[in-house]
Formats: structure tokens, sequence, C-alpha cells
């Protein structure tokens, strides 16, 4: 099986000094590595060409984000598995054997997640992706070591391989004949949940996402576009909407009404939070979705069974009213 790792960087030198010599280190033997730079700015390509003559780079012509930057990169790589990396995860040894094993013993899954622990408290789960993806009626993401800000300790209790509904860009591994069949990821979401959008068209194919808790890796996560960030709060409130629009299949007008209901409880959050950014960050998600809802209307799925791939109840009342805050309580 021919594996392709593939890490997409922006001005971003000083994470592929720290990071990369284990993703090398770890994954040399087995993978193809590829360093997809996004136009940057700084020093980043002299150091990988000075520091790491075997990598091979592409250059793409502007800083495109997340979805368009692999998007254009990944035509330029012929490989039977892709693995998206982030450039701010070191890797462990052995890492890549369990996701090679299962990819070529179980022909219908098309995308995997390995274990992403947090590289700042290696003892816990890391938001972005935690042990696996899932999202509730409205969209909402959640994952399996990780309701909004609690995450979990990791005591193996996730030690296991589990179907998922969505695998974590941060490090999403997927064969590269379905990520071409579904022409990728969704440009118009630049960064951000385009993952999760990507896993529902898998889903809607029929096939498999799977994460692996015998892989192992720790993201430092917020490296390039921190958490706090209104960019960012902009971002996941918007494609959130884009990706109901496009991939439900039942009940989408009065899931819409009350997600954006939803969304406005979460900008007066915000309010007495003293976050007023956020919550202006919500408005113009709501005013961008707005302007582009009937483009999301056209790329709609439109051939697939009603099918429920999801929490059939409000992950925010879960967590919120009911104070359910790890996921074997949901």
């Amino acid at each position: 099986m021919n594996l392709a790792i593939v890490i997409l960087n922006w001005n971003g030198r000083h994470l592929l000094e720290q990071f990369l010599p284990s993703v090398v280190e770890f994954s040399k033997d087995q993978a193809r590595l590829y360093v997809a730079d996004n136009a940057s700015t700084d020093d980043s390509l002299v150091y990988l060409k000075d520091n790491f003559p075997d990598i091979e780079i592409i250059k793409n012509k502007e800083n495109y984000g997340y979805a368009t930057g692999y998007n254009q990169a990944l035509k330029q790589v012929n490989a039977d598995v892709f693995i998206l990396l982030n450039s701010d995860i070191e890797v462990t040894k052995n890492w890549l054997t369990p996701i090679i094993d299962h990819f070529s013993t179980h022909p219908n899954t098309a995308a995997i997640q390995p274990k992403i622990l947090d590289y700042k408290n290696k003892t816990h789960f890391e938001y972005a992706g935690a042990a696996g993806g899932f999202i509730d009626k409205y969209g909402y993401p959640y994952c399996r070591g990780r309701l909004f800000n609690t995450l979990e300790k990791d005591e193996g209790q996730y030690n296991d391989t589990a179907k998922i509904f969505w695998a974590s860009g941060a490090c999403l591994a997927i064969r590269a004949n379905i990520f071409n069949d579904l022409k990728g990821f969704d440009d118009d979401f630049f960064a951000h949940q385009e993952e999760i959008d990507l896993c529902w068209r898998i889903k809607h194919l029929g096939k498999d996402i799977v994460y692996i808790g015998a892989s192992t890796i720790y993201h430092i996560g917020g490296a390039t576009l921190k958490k706090s960030s209104p960019r960012k709060t902009f971002y996941n409130f918007r494609n959130g909407l884009f990706m109901l629009t496009k991939n439900l299949s039942h009940d989408l007008w009065r899931i819409l009404f009350i997600r954006l209901l939803l969304d406005g409880i979460a900008g007066i959050h915000f309010l007495f939070q003293g976050k007023p950014m956020h919550c202006l960050a919500i408005i113009k998600a709501h005013f961008s979705f707005y302007a582009g809802f009937t483009k999301m209307r056209r790329k709609k799925i439109r051939k697939h069974k009603k099918q429920r791939y999801y929490l059939t109840v409000s992950i925010i009342w879960k967590y919120f009213i009911e104070k359910r805050k790890t996921f074997v309580d949901l």
C-alpha cells in the first residue's frame, strides 16, 4: 500500500522545526513525505531544503486555507492513501502500522483517525478530534474524550477500534480514490469543519470512518489559528450551517431554524463573557450563510437514504442542562 503524508504549511517554519523530525523518524520507512506550502512569506522552504532535502515540496500559488490548499496540493500526489497531517503534530513510533493494517483488511473503510492527545498535557485528549468525532442533530460537533471544553484524561477507555462519524482534519488518513471521487474538501469552507462535511459525504456512500486507538499522536492545537480567535468562531458557525444545508437528508428547515436560535444564544453568552468580537463573528457567520445558502443548496446530496448518523438529541442540552460531561454519559 502506497502512503503519502502531506503536511500543509503557511509561515510555519517554527512548527516544522519542532515537529517534523518526529514525522520523519517514525514515518519515512512507510510513507512518502510532502510539505504543501500555501505561499509562505517566511523562510519555511529554505529551512526544508537545507534540513530535509528528501521531503518533496508542493508550492501553492497563494494561501488557499486548509480546504483548497489540500485540494490543490493533492492533485500532485500519487498514492493509495493520503494522510493529511497538521504541522503542529508529534507522531509516535509505529503510529502508521495499525492504520495500514486496518486499511489492508477492511476494504469498506474510507478514512481513519488515530488517538489524538494534547501535546501540552499528554495525559489528556486534545480538543480537535480526541478519540473520534460525532455531531448532534443540530450539527454541533463533539468527540469521544471531548465534549465542548471538557477534555477527558486518557485512561485507556478509548484504546479500541470504533466506527465514528467524522475523523479530525488534524490527522486524516483517507483512501485517495474516495477523496478524488468526492472532489476533496469543499473549497467554500476555507477552514474548519470541512473534514466533517467530507466525512458526511463519505457516509452517504455507505463507507466507514474509523478511529484506531492503537495509533497515537500529540497535537499542540491552535498553532495556526487559536481557539480564542473570532475568525475561528466565524468559520465554525458558518461552516456548520453550510454542512447541514448540504448534507441533512430530512427536516432541514426546522433544524436550521433551531440551530440559528441556538447560535443566537451562544452569541448572547459571548457578550456576558465579555467577548463581543465573538458575538459579532456569529452575526457575520449568519449573514455569510444567508449569502451562500443558494449555492450550498445546489450542492445538496440528493441521492441517499434518509439516515441518521448523529446523536438524535441536542449535545447542548445534554452537556449544559443535564450536566453530562463525558462521552459515555450521553
